[in-house]
């Protein structure tokens, strides 16, 4: 056979195998996403809040991804950021997303420019879940009964009155500098706790007379009757403790607080993965079950588009470096 021959050969063999055949490979058909269970990373330990939300929501978007589960992987850390820091490292496929929360999106960047990775170049947002904001509670043995008082007490006893708080640059801690800005700069005492558990039996016995906490960890406390809660750092009033007036009703703008969290994956996920994630996630939340449960967790459920929650933790960023320039707060 003739060189011409051998090539007449092979154009026809093309021919009749048809396209599939002349496709390359990086053309051929992709198997259907997802194929295979997603991985949720949550940066906290096992039976914590962020835990118990991740555990609220994934099902629901599992339904909506095929039928896909979503596994939990706890991986906790350095506040949070291990574990968002394994799914910035991770491959971007959309099998491997994470439950990012305030202090890794929003206050770590600000007090710590050194981090490891950029959540905001790093990290592509699927969408805001939910926000639980903080309850200001008092011990008994403090005579105040509301925000106004509170403020007129600590005016009139500089530095008498201590505060307890997760850490220094804790969101507990960013909220309290936060009031006190509000409040005009009222003389109180920061007592940093590793975590905000270990700081609660502290405020129950009167060690530390005041503290901002998110409600699920205050509440159980407060319906005891064992501390007095003043106020909620929420923009309206919440289902769960409607009586509690914000503290924007008793009289100081803008304190508004919360510990947000909302769902990540790496950055170069395709947009189109990141857009059935989003939808799953809003489905998930819409669901009466999962939204009366996450209510009853002490949150406020969000939802909304990718770009509206990147938007959200850049505000956040800005807000809490305002709050740390002006209370000279920094990480050691």
């Amino acid at each position: 056979m003739t060189a011409m021959s051998r090539r007449r050969a092979v154009i026809a063999a093309g021919a009749i195998a048809g396209p599939a055949a002349a496709r390359p490979d990086g053309a051929r058909a992709q198997p259907a996403w997802p194929d295979r269970p997603i991985r949720l990373i949550v940066p906290f330990p096992p039976g914590g809040p962020a835990d118990t939300i991740a555990r609220l929501v994934a099902p629901g978007m599992g339904e909506r991804l095929g039928g896909r589960p979503i596994v939990i992987e706890s991986r906790s850390g350095a506040g949070g950021m291990v574990g968002i820091e394994a799914v910035a490292r991770a491959l971007a496929d959309g099998y491997t997303i994470g439950l990012g929360s305030s202090g890794v999106m929003a206050i770590m960047p600000v007090l710590q420019p050194n981090m490891p990775f950029d959540p905001h170049r790093d990290l592509a947002m699927i969408g805001l879940v939910l926000s639980v904001p903080q309850v200001l509670a008092v011990h008994p043995s403090l005579p105040v009964r509301s925000v106004a008082e509170l403020i007129a007490h600590a005016r009139q006893r500089p530095g008498q009155i201590s505060y307890g708080s997760a850490g220094i640059g804790s969101t507990l801690h960013l909220a309290t500098e936060l009031f006190r800005a509000r409040a005009g700069g009222i003389d109180i005492v920061h007592v940093p706790y590793r975590g905000a558990a270990p700081a609660i039996p502290d405020l129950l016995s009167g060690r530390v007379q005041m503290m901002f906490a998110d409600v699920p960890i205050l509440l159980p406390q407060v319906r005891a009757g064992a501390v007095r809660p003043l106020g909620v750092t929420a923009p309206q009033r919440l289902e769960l403790l409607p009586e509690l007036p914000t503290m924007i009703e008793s009289g100081l703008e803008g304190m508004v607080s919360a510990s947000s969290y909302g769902l990540v994956a790496p950055a170069g996920v395709p947009a189109e993965r990141i857009a059935a994630m989003n939808a799953a996630m809003n489905a998930s939340l819409a669901a009466p079950a999962t939204r009366r449960a996450l209510v009853e967790q002490g949150g406020v459920p969000r939802g909304g588009t990718p770009e509206e929650a990147a938007a959200f933790f850049r505000g956040e960023m800005e807000t809490w470096r305002e709050v740390a320039r002006t209370a000279n707060v920094r990480l050691e």
